[in-house]
């Protein structure tokens, strides 16, 4: 049965981010934020938004409902982390605890542990396993205001398991309110088991693998890794060359300890490229000058120990910045993505406005998504309000202030008891 239209308000504030470029450096006085608002959604998408008292003015004249907002809330665009890794089994706290001890990443994957500790342990885990996995830590990012969610593979590096990934991702998309965009990353790493070279893993993987994923629509996302102990540039340029051929939107992760990765993925149009936290001035140049999607990772940065992405640089030489959590069970473990845009904010000297455009629309933009990250007429319903008087506070409170409410497509999907 079709829901009436609804009518939800009054908000405190409700911040659009209508009319915010895609790239580029944006102020925070260049934001629309309507006082005492209402948002009038139907069918999932969002039908009206202004002044409360206004809308409410002419809802009485219509067949509708009314959620009435009793507290003082703050309302955003639902956030969108443009990049994750959570569908895995096992834990890597033994490799936190030797980087801790001053052992470096590439040192710990030399001596057993690293996304090939990841890889074992996520093969020996059931179908049923991943999917009660994902759908846990989705319904967690649900609660801190993330209603889309981009997840990759890249823990099987095998033809099964990366199947058995991609369908967990799948089939948890089914069960949780967050929508879940599907990337394959079966270029991780060249598997230590597979009998063959880099070149020949990655031949394999074109031919047996990313057909079968076309054939399930399991993914039209294709990603690969570039640094040491990795995939080299040359050597990822073709596989992407061959995978856009085929139809996936390519993506990379590229500089995050060694160059040449990002300017290969501008090279071969890649929707986004990812990491960044070495990138220097000519790769800056290289990027904004491209429409490559710049995807900064501060969480990997805050695990690690190391640099943050040059987010400032990327945006004042004209680049579309998103912002992604890099939720992982190595680098990451974090997963809180507003934490960590706001981390980037402060070390970066991000304005409120950057940083807000870095985890709505402009991360849609990164997963190429054109109908959510901004309240406005026409757009998916994906609303998070938070218990403030201003949106400032959002950010002033650096990520400790959860979200109170959760709407996706509409529906209220969580609300804090």
């Amino acid at each position: 049965m079709q829901e009436p239209p609804k009518l939800i308000g009054p908000f405190n504030q409700v911040v659009t981010l209508r009319e915010i470029p895609l790239s580029g450096p944006v102020k925070d006085s260049h934001l629309e934020i309507i006082e005492r608002a209402g948002i009038i959604v139907h069918d999932g998408t969002i039908q009206d938004v202004g002044k409360y008292q206004d809308l409410l003015a002419t809802w009485n004249k219509k067949k509708g409902i009314v959620e009435e907002i009793r507290e003082s809330l703050v309302v955003i665009p639902g956030l969108i982390d443009p990049h994750t890794h959570i569908c895995w089994a096992g834990s890597r706290h033994h490799d936190f605890s030797r980087r801790l001890e001053g052992m470096s990443y590439q040192d710990i994957a030399k001596a057993g542990g690293g996304i090939w500790s990841t890889v074992l342990q996520t093969r020996s885990a059931s179908l049923d396993e991943l999917i009660q996995l994902t759908k846990s830590r989705a319904e967690g990012l649900l609660m801190n205001g993330i209603t889309t969610i981009e997840v990759k593979s890249g823990y099987g590096l095998n033809f099964e398991t990366e199947l058995k990934m991609l369908e967990a991702i799948f089939f948890t998309n089914k069960l949780v309110a967050p929508d879940l965009v599907p990337t394959c990353l079966a270029a991780h790493i060249h598997p230590r088991d597979f009998e063959g070279t880099a070149e020949d893993y990655l031949a394999d993987v074109l031919e047996r693998l990313l057909p079968e994923v076309q054939r399930q629509k399991l993914s039209k996302r294709v990603d690969i890794y570039i640094d040491d102990g990795a995939f080299s540039p040359e050597q990822a340029k073709g596989y992407l060359q061959k995978a856009s051929k085929m139809g996936f939107d390519i993506i990379v992760h590229a500089d995050q300890f060694k160059k040449g990765g990002s300017q290969m993925a501008v090279e071969v149009g890649a929707l986004s490229v990812d990491h960044l936290e070495i990138s220097d001035e000519d790769e800056i140049k290289s990027i904004a000058e491209s429409n490559t999607i710049a995807v900064a990772l501060p969480g990997s940065s805050v695990g690690l120990g190391e640099p943050y992405a040059p987010a400032r640089k990327l945006i004042d030489a004209g680049a579309c910045v998103a912002i992604g959590s890099d939720w992982n069970p190595g680098s990451a473990p974090m997963g809180d993505l507003l934490v960590q845009a706001s981390m980037l904010s402060v070390f970066d000297k991000l304005s409120m406005a950057e940083t807000l455009a870095g985890i709505t629309f402009r991360a849609a933009a990164a997963l190429k998504l054109k109908d959510r990250g901004v309240i406005d007429k026409g757009m998916i319903a994906d609303l998070v309000a938070f218990p403030v008087k201003e949106f400032e506070e959002i950010f002033y409170y650096q990520g400790s202030v959860k979200p109170a409410k959760v709407w996706k497509d509409g529906k209220v999907a969580f609300t804090k008891s």
